[in-house]
């Protein structure tokens, strides 16, 4: 529950920083907005001034215009701000809603994944020296003290040592349903977030396209700017919903990638933890 309860506060922080984010820009461009219209005024008082100055300044604008415009292209992170508020801020958020809240799962996951991985032959060889040497006792000591699924399934092993191989094996296969149920934790509310983005991005589409098709009945006539702009920002939806699932996909693909490789070195430690406990004849039947 902490788990879950730490990635939605970090899914809210990241949504919160980026939409105060957007609105900043949107009050950045106002601000110019206004100033430009300032400046634009005071020129025009000084032309109407000094007929001399407005001949001047009349050659110099465009050339100054062009020189700002070269001088300060949009990057990265411009360009999508400025695409999310093109394609309509209250779709949006809900694709990044998702985006942020799948990624969240998605690195919480890893970081469990990770953690929860450990070299497992170097494992195998401590617990049988333990086993030769000190018997069950250190043997679960050392699984004690040693993170992740398999030592966790070997403790619940040799903890019914005294109760017979069969006792033991089903011991270590039903402990193994759990840890794999601890391992798929939360990958079911990643792949909901895969399919919503997109699915959020086609509706952002649909009703844009509806708005789009509204404007043209209301002014009478097919004007090719009324609907490409209409066009455009729907289609922005989609395209941010697809991005989104894209990325969270890749990172889901890896999450499951891993669970696999630890499930099957859990099953062949599992048999390699019986044939031991044969060996040196640990269990009592």
């Amino acid at each position: 529950m902490k788990k879950v309860i730490s990635s939605l506060m970090i899914a809210g922080m990241m949504t919160f920083g980026f939409v105060n984010g957007v609105l900043a820009e949107e009050g950045d461009s106002t601000t110019t907005q206004a100033v430009e219209t300032t400046a634009m005024t005071e020129a025009d008082s000084s032309e109407t001034a000094s007929p001399v100055a407005e001949a001047t300044e009349t050659e110099t604008a465009p050339a100054e215009a062009a020189t700002a415009e070269e001088k300060a292209p949009l990057n990265f992170t411009g360009t999508l701000k400025q695409k999310f508020i093109e394609g309509d801020p209250f779709w949006m958020s809900f694709v990044l809603i998702c985006l942020v809240i799948g990624m969240a799962l998605c690195i919480e996951r890893i970081v469990y994944l990770n953690l929860a991985s450990i070299n497992t032959n170097k494992f195998l060889e401590d617990v049988e020296a333990a086993l030769a040497k000190g018997g069950v006792a250190e043997a679960k000591e050392l699984c004690r003290n040693t993170r992740g699924p398999i030592a966790s399934i070997f403790y619940q092993g040799l903890d019914r040592a005294d109760e017979g191989i069969e006792m033991v094996e089903k011991s270590v296969v039903s402990y193994g349903g759990v840890q794999m149920g601890q391992l798929e934790k939360g990958v079911s509310w990643i792949s909901l977030f895969i399919a919503l983005a997109p699915m959020l991005g086609f509706m952002g589409t649909v009703i844009g396209m509806i708005f789009a098709f509204d404007k043209i009945v209301e002014d009478g006539q097919v004007s090719p700017t009324t609907v490409a702009a209409g066009i455009k920002v729907a289609l922005l939806t989609t395209v941010f919903g697809l991005i989104a699932a894209i990325f969270l996909q890749i990172f889901y693909n890896y999450i499951v990638s891993k669970i696999d490789g630890l499930v099957n070195e859990m099953e062949n430690a599992s048999i390699s933890l019986v044939d031991m406990m044969l060996k040196y004849k640990i269990t009592s039947k």
